[in-house]
């Protein structure tokens, strides 16, 4: 699908100028932000993706913002806007944290950021979810266990790092799956709970989702029993050697 981007100067009415100021701002505001990405070096922006806010077509929605399709030059990146009724003030903390996880090799690769907005590394993929059930009839156990071990191995990153990405117990929106296999979303990351990203996508993986079900159906999952137990000793210890025992009881 050829891609139809839109120099950010002429995105000035409505509908499309309410990407800006999501859910609803002033011209004034429109005007600031525009003038504020300008500053980043984002040209440009393409309305694609899955999701929609009214009748425009966007990449990404949370609580915190949205998520859109930019260029810098020639190169696409992913721009994340500050919703007008979001909680937070500005998006300096979720900057902060996404370096810690990059430090890491973990997480879309940060640009550049102000109080409003996040440039990031575009990743061109497919939600891990989507993947998995398109990945069922055909059935491929050794793919799977590189996706997931892959993940895991960014999880446990993580851990060491004292990072908890906060939303892998529902990982099927969270990891992108193309050239790269890749952790997304770090708004409700921090750095001052006791970690689980480990622990939580072992969970959402192997054990009571809906994911689990269809993993489940590619290949075999250990006894329930024996995955508590050898992630019950991760948790305690968090060390590499009862990483490296979880992985060998998953088979990964």
């Amino acid at each position: 699908m050829k891609q139809s981007f839109v120099k950010i100067s002429k995105i000035t009415e409505p509908p499309y100028s309410d990407i800006w100021v999501y859910p609803k701002g002033t011209k004034a505001q429109i005007k600031s932000r525009i003038k504020e990405l300008d500053s980043l070096g984002v040209e440009s922006i393409s309305f694609q993706g899955e999701l929609q806010v009214g009748t425009i077509s966007i990449l990404g929605k949370g609580y915190v913002g949205i998520v859109v399709l930019g260029k810098i030059g020639r190169k696409k990146v992913a721009v994340k806007i500050r919703r007008i009724d979001s909680t937070r003030k500005n998006l300096k903390k979720e900057a902060e944290l996404l370096k810690i996880t990059n430090q890491s090799n973990v997480g879309p690769k940060l640009v550049d950021f102000s109080k409003n907005f996040l440039v990031m590394e575009c990743l061109e993929g497919k939600k891990i979810g989507d993947w998995i059930t398109g990945l069922k009839e055909k059935g491929s156990s050794s793919q799977l266990k590189v996706v997931i071990k892959k993940i895991l191995e960014d999880c446990y990153s993580l851990d060491r790092v004292g990072l908890d990405h906060g939303e892998l117990s529902n990982i099927t929106k969270h990891v992108i799956v193309g050239s790269k296999i890749t952790i997304i979303d770090f708004e409700s990351s921090s750095l001052d709970r006791k970690v689980s990203n480990v622990t939580s996508a072992t969970q959402a993986f192997y054990i009571g989702s809906g994911i689990s079900k269809i993993v489940g159906h590619i290949y075999k999952i250990p006894k329930k029993e024996k995955m508590i137990s050898v992630l019950r000793r991760y948790k305690q210890e968090q060390t590499r050697d009862s990483f490296e025992k979880l992985l060998d009881v998953l088979k990964l």
